[in-house]
């Protein structure tokens, strides 16, 4: 079974099967990716090892992905979380290292083996995180930033590490290069991100410019300088992850970068399930009375120590629960860049087949787990709160947690939860006519709008139940959901109603179907975007019949385009 187009009919037709059953479990589509790649690895349906479907499309889906992710972040808010990320990045790699290394030396592994699995204890998978952040439209929320921060981090430190491993040298039985070569790579590191720098200043900006008048064109030029710079930073021996993810950086303040992402996600969802369904081949039961006991404890090191350890440093700069939570949740897992560091320790002759073994399935298991516990982190978050916030600093809060000056209390007012877009207008409309309101909106960039006009605001998430307190809800005139997320919303009826709050309540759903569901837990309006399109256009052509111009409304469309994302800026 060597023809790709018979082995992409196995993988995506294993995938549909389990796919199904997973959603119907009300499970992360990505589990069945998994699941699909251990199928393939037990039954040997095809040679994983030997198929250029698995070796080389998945690459592809992580430069998408990052690439993605990169036009959705403002480097300013990541220097604002510089401190906290380099922190308790840094220290959970080495806490967790130094722990991993010592269970693997009690089990019976080698020195220098059990040096590479505590290693590959410490990281996590980047691509995972990113996928589930984008499913869960989280990726501009502060904890969302903190995670992505966290794991950039560390898969910059992975890269410094594979570099510096070879066979020439032995020091403790790990084949360190000499420091001259880091010093290369600092160089190389300092080009890489200063041309992006420069070139988003004042290269891209007029290329981009040129060519967004032919949608196809504005496309193909995107995909084009992604490969462009991810064949840049490989050349100066980086991975694919740093180059799509700078290339993403570059175009983030670009006003066409919502027409690029609309047209990349389609082929990003292809490629990233071949990706998972790769690592899931990875898995080769293999002597597996003898790895057994060391992938359950890694396993559970990493679905339990590893958000700990984190949620101890986070703490530190006054970060809310919620947050500390949801990012420490977030890293539970292992990531695929263990694979890599195990399999170059197993060319160099320091790894055996049991431990890469090892690494593999104790990903795999932890990915799966952790993929079903942040889909449920809210009713998580209920059961671990009181423990939770063990951790929080009572007396000091992280500044961009800050919002709500403490002791301001409003009434008569309307609470708008998520100020982008639609909230935006809201605001704009309600400050116009001189009514009181308060935000609520887990996006730092679009607290800092609010704030700069003085609109009373609220960092927080509405899937913490405690942030509702904040809000005054029991003094409020009428409540505005336009989170796009059907359980929050669900949430925030469900405390209404349990606070006895009988106002008017506004909330948003993607579908008609959830449009439905919404209306029955105690909704009075469900905002639905495609029905007001056509409510919206329909005025329009009434308006054109009657004589007025499309061309009137044109420049104001265009205008709005053009902003990057928040209404009111």
């Amino acid at each position: 079974m060597d023809n790709i187009f018979v082995q992409l009919a196995i993988i995506l037709g294993i995938s549909s099967v389990l796919g199904f059953l997973v959603v119907r479990l009300k499970l992360p589509l990505l589990i069945s990716y998994l699941m699909t790649g251990l199928v393939i690895a037990t039954t040997a349906i095809f040679d994983a090892r030997a198929s250029d479907v698995l070796h080389f499309l998945p690459e592809i889906g992580i430069a998408f992905v990052l690439f993605l992710v990169g036009m959705e972040l403002d480097l300013r808010e990541i220097k604002n979380l510089g401190k906290p990320i380099i922190v308790a990045g840094t220290l959970q790699i080495l806490i967790t290292t130094i722990v991993g290394s010592s269970i693997a030396q009690l089990l019976g592994f080698d020195a220098g083996e059990s040096w590479y699995l505590g290693v590959g204890l410490a990281f996590s998978s980047t691509i995972l995180i990113i996928k589930l952040l984008l499913d869960k439209k989280d990726i501009t929320a502060l904890y969302g930033k903190l995670a992505i921060g966290i794991l950039l981090l560390e898969d910059l430190l992975a890269v410094i590490l594979l570099v510096i491993l070879s066979v020439s040298t032995s020091v403790l039985g790990l084949g360190l290069q000499s420091a001259s070569l880091l010093f290369t790579l600092i160089l190389k590191a300092l080009l890489l991100f200063g041309l992006a720098l420069l070139l988003s200043r004042f290269i891209l900006p007029n290329v981009f410019k040129s060519v967004a008048k032919q949608n196809e064109l504005l496309f193909l030029t995107a995909l084009a300088w992604c490969f462009i710079y991810i064949s840049f930073a490989i050349f100066l021996g980086f991975s694919i992850v740093i180059g799509a993810f700078l290339a993403g950086v570059t175009l983030a303040s670009s006003p066409f970068h919502y027409q690029i992402q609309g047209r990349v996600k389609p082929l990003r969802e292809f490629f990233v399930a071949l990706f998972f369904v790769y690592l899931g081949t990875q898995v080769k039961f293999t002597q597996f009375d003898k790895i057994y006991p060391l992938t359950l404890i890694f396993t559970s090191y990493t679905l339990l120590v590893k958000p700990t350890i984190f949620l101890l440093l986070l703490g530190i700069f006054g970060f809310r629960k919620h947050t500390m939570f949801q990012t420490a949740l977030s890293l539970t897992h292992i990531s695929e860049f263990s694979l890599i560091l195990l399999l170059l320790g197993f060319k160099l002759g320091v790894v055996s087949q049991e431990a890469l073994t090892t690494i593999a399935l104790s990903a795999v298991l932890s990915m799966i787990t952790a993929s079903v516990m942040i889909t449920h982190a809210s009713i998580i978050y209920k059961i671990l709160k009181r423990e939770i916030g063990f951790f929080e600093r009572k007396n000091f809060r992280h500044f961009l947690e800050q919002g709500k000056e403490e002791g301001q209390f409003l009434k008569g007012h309307a609470v708008i939860i998520g100020g982008h877009r639609v909230g935006g207008n809201i605001v704009k409309l309600f400050q116009k006519e001189k009514v009181p309101q308060i935000v609520l909106d887990f996006n730092p960039r679009v607290v800092q709008a609010l704030l700069n006009i003085h609109i009373p605001v609220v960092y927080g998430d509405m899937g913490d139940p405690d942030i509702l307190d904040t809000l005054d809800l029991q003094d409020a005139r009428m409540v505005i959901s336009t989170a796009p997320k059907l359980d929050d919303n669900k949430l925030l009826l469900e405390e209404l109603r349990n606070r006895h709050i009988n106002i008017p309540t506004i909330v948003r759903a993607d579908t008609e179907e959830e449009a439905k569901i919404l209306y029955k837990v105690g909704a009075d309006f469900v905002i639905v975007p495609e029905f007001l399109a056509g409510d919206y256009l329909v005025d329009r052509l009434k308006n054109h019949l009657s004589g007025q111009s499309f061309e009137e409304r044109r420049e104001i469309e265009i205008e709005k385009l053009e902003k990057r994302s928040l209404a009111l800026e």
